[in-house]
């Protein structure tokens, strides 16, 4: 993917944190036991064997067996675990095994394929199935690399880069592309014209709109958390897939937002501004997702108040409640994503709130049980502030009135007023409530208020 195609302020950041590795390292291979059954010879393959040569730490080893046969895995103290094909549990470091197979495409989506494994499968055979180049890259236990594809020079070049046509047989591949795409493009990495080419292809011929919509929420989760998730759907909507997939946040490209406010104009740049400085911040994976989501009802503003979004507040709830249950998000995640959109600009502007009205706030997001939500659309909010040209730095003193404002409103409790106040029944909450806003007032203003006892 070329890096013209990315905006200029997230450019600057993906810079910022490019570093250099050389394509230099071990297979990581133990000398523990394999108790492979008869002739049958492993392989490390995959993640590991990629993320080994590149210097990267490796987290998980998976293995390809050439030579075995389930049952003889089986025999061997191997435990099965695979339900689509033979993979197993090594007995003592219960690393992930699985016999090498071929697949044959036999429908849509990511369940249309039939498989073949055995003793005969070579592996070539296995190796040629994989998604990437980088990924199609063996090492035996000797420590010898297996490199049919190349993928050796495509990590020197820093290219991900296809294995084979068949690539447009499943339309996963194109999500892990772009999730290899967002992890790997600090280090210098682009994606292959003639890849790119084969991903239009796919959304072109309807391929991608068989996606399952779990996989397409796990896929986006895991790109969430890279350094630089926007470039994830930057490259989605280069090769035409975001309007099909996120549909809410491609209705956000041409939108245009007032240049006073928003240098950057463009309520997709901007909204991809917020979840980079959302991650450049440590943001978790539910701030980041509600940041993604925030300004979802900018795409629904009328033309006539444009540049002008007043009310997509109100208007970005339903677009991205709908998003979410199509992709199967997690409920705590979709309601706090739909609560940062309705009460995002109530934040923003909180000491120009009523103390009855931040209370509002509070309830909203049920912080009196769920602090943790208070902290995620402040997460939201100061990235929706910096995710502006020239505001990258900007202070949000609001961040700590909030906090202090729910500090002191937190330390007021039900008994307490059964404590200070001849009171029973639906009179204690009112009470509280009141004590409450007064508590919020003092905290952001300064000042107290009199409430008649």
């Amino acid at each position: 993917m070329p890096r013209a195609s990315i905006p200029c302020a997230l450019r600057t950041l993906i810079v910022r944190r490019t570093f250099s590795v050389s394509v230099s390292g071990d297979c990581l291979i133990d000398d523990s036991s394999t108790g492979l059954p008869g002739e049958a010879q492993r392989y490390l393959v995959g993640g590991a064997v990629r993320d080994a040569l590149l210097g990267l730490a490796v987290a998980d080893r998976d293995w390809v067996v050439v030579g075995a046969t389930p049952e003889a895995m089986d025999r061997a103290g191997y435990q099965a675990v695979g339900r689509d094909f033979p993979v197993f549990l090594h007995p003592l470091t219960k690393e992930e095994h699985a016999l090498a197979r071929t697949e044959r495409k036999a429908g849509h989506g990511y369940h249309g394929f039939v498989f073949q494994t055995g003793p005969g499968v070579a592996l070539a055979d296995d190796l040629a199935r994989r998604d990437l180049t980088i990924n199609a890259i063996a090492c035996d236990e000797a420590g010898q690399h297996i490199d049919p594809y190349n993928g050796r020079a495509d990590l020197a070049a820093r290219v991900l880069r296809h294995v084979s046509p068949a690539f447009v047989e499943d339309p996963v591949r194109i999500l892990r592309l772009a999730r290899y795409y967002t992890r790997f493009a600090p280090l210098g990495f682009t994606v292959a014209d003639e890849t790119r080419a084969l991903c239009r292809q796919m959304v072109a011929s309807g391929e991608v709109d068989h996606l399952v919509p779990e996989r397409v929420w796990a896929e986006t989760e895991r790109a969430l958390m890279c350094d630089e998730p926007a470039a994830f759907f930057y490259f989605l909507r280069e090769i035409g897939a975001l309007a099909r997939l996120f549909p809410e946040l491609d209705s956000l490209f041409g939108v245009p937002q007032p240049t006073r406010y928003h240098p950057e104009v463009d309520c997709g740049i901007h909204t991809l501004l917020v979840l980079s400085l959302a991650a450049a911040q440590g943001a978790g994976p539910v701030a980041r997702y509600a940041a993604l989501c925030h300004d979802y009802g900018k795409g629904l503003t009328p033309a006539r108040i444009l540049p002008g979004h007043r009310g997509h507040e109100e208007r970005g709830v339903e677009p991205t409640d709908i998003a979410s249950r199509r992709m199967g998000v997690p409920r705590q995640t979709r309601e706090t994503a739909c609560l940062a959109a309705r009460w995002h600009t109530h934040l923003h502007r909180i000491t120009q709130l009523t103390p009855d009205t931040v209370m509002t706030l509070f309830e909203a997001l049920d912080v009196f049980r769920r602090p943790e939500r208070l902290e995620d659309l402040i997460a939201v909010c100061v990235a929706d502030v910096r995710g502006r040209l020239g505001y990258e730095t900007r202070a949000y003193p609001q961040a700590e009135m909030a906090r202090k404002a729910l500090e002191a409103a937190r330390a007021l409790s039900g008994a307490d007023v059964i404590t200070h106040y001849d009171l029973t029944g639906p009179a204690v909450g009112e009470k509280l409530r009141e004590l409450r806003v007064q508590a919020v007032h003092e905290a952001i203003h300064g000042r107290q208020t009199t409430h008649a006892s």
